[in-house]
């Protein structure tokens, strides 16, 4: 069975940064595209972030380009999202999810995490 832990979710001010983890357990991490989601209270679920298998591709939501930065260590089994520069926008419950495949991809994932708060104050 396939179990996804986020962390490092927490309450900052607008400007500051924070970096999410997400432990992947069950099966060869190294199989998985992974995703970073997030739903903001109120609102449907939306892809942030993802990257390929190898780490090599990657993809974000025009909203974060250029802020948040998507990173995997396969020997860790972890998957990363680096995020600079948080808006008051950015506060929601951030998920990482999985998906046996090669290609990043904003489609559908098999796998979910419980998911992690993030609040930006302004």
């Amino acid at each position: 069975q396939v179990q996804l832990v986020e962390s490092g979710g927490g309450l900052v001010q607008a400007g500051d940064s924070l970096k999410l983890s997400c432990a992947v357990s069950g099966r060869t991490f190294s199989t998985y595209v992974m995703g970073w989601f997030r739903q903001a209270p109120g609102k449907e679920r939306e892809f942030v972030a993802t990257i390929s298998r190898s780490g090599g591709s990657t993809d974000y939501a025009d909203s974060v380009k250029g802020r948040f930065t998507i990173s995997r260590d396969n020997a860790k089994n972890t998957v990363y999202l680096q995020m600079n520069t948080l808006k008051s926008e950015d506060t929601a419950v951030y998920y990482c999810a999985a998906r046996v495949g090669v290609t990043a991809t904003r489609g559908r994932y098999d796998y979910w995490g419980q998911g992690t708060q993030v609040t930006v104050s302004s």
